[in-house]
């Protein structure tokens, strides 16, 4: 079993990166950008089943290492202007930290698996990947709206019209 899990967690990988890799392709949309946490979110519905609930504590340990390991995302997390439209900015090192991040996700769940519960590791590696995705998509976010902005003060300086009679001096 920890061999398929392992297994789908390297597809995930590999899929997250060609998804990225082919989004780069296309504008970036706010949509695009908040939709993936708001899908996510249902996950909680596993805290329902009293056997997956975990502790206080827990909760901030896997929040504070999702925050830590956002940061990476966040770093290799750009946008482009091109042709009029915002991009995502394509990135090399986005695989690399993606395999890395999985690299010690599965390390950790190899040694905490000894000490904790399966189904609370799951609850907790849920809540990493939670507070992992959800700062680095606020961050996009935020990047997206600066762009915006640049793009619509760049198309409003490109549409002024010069009136040549109060040009003139």
């Amino acid at each position: 079993m920890t061999y398929l899990a392992t297994g789908v967690a390297i597809f995930m990988a590999f899929m997250a990166f060609f998804i990225r890799m082919k989004a780069a392709k296309k504008p970036a949309t706010i949509k695009k950008i908040i939709l993936p946490p708001m899908f996510m979110s249902t996950g909680f519905f596993m805290f329902l089943y009293e056997p997956v609930r975990i502790s206080s504590l827990q909760v901030l340990e896997a929040l504070a290492v999702g925050l830590l390991f956002s940061i990476f995302l966040v770093k290799t997390s750009k946008f482009e202007i091109r042709d009029e439209h915002i991009y995502f900015k394509k990135s090399k090192s986005f695989l690399f930290i993606l395999l890395g991040l999985l690299v010690i996700r599965l390390v950790l769940k190899y040694i905490l698996g000894f000490h904790i519960d399966p189904l609370h590791l799951s609850g907790m590696f849920f809540i990493v990947a939670y507070g992992m995705i959800v700062p680095w998509r606020i961050s996009m976010f935020l990047g997206f709206k600066k762009l915006q902005k640049k793009l619509a003060e760049n198309q409003k300086l490109n549409h002024i019209a010069i009136d040549p009679v109060t040009a003139q001096k």
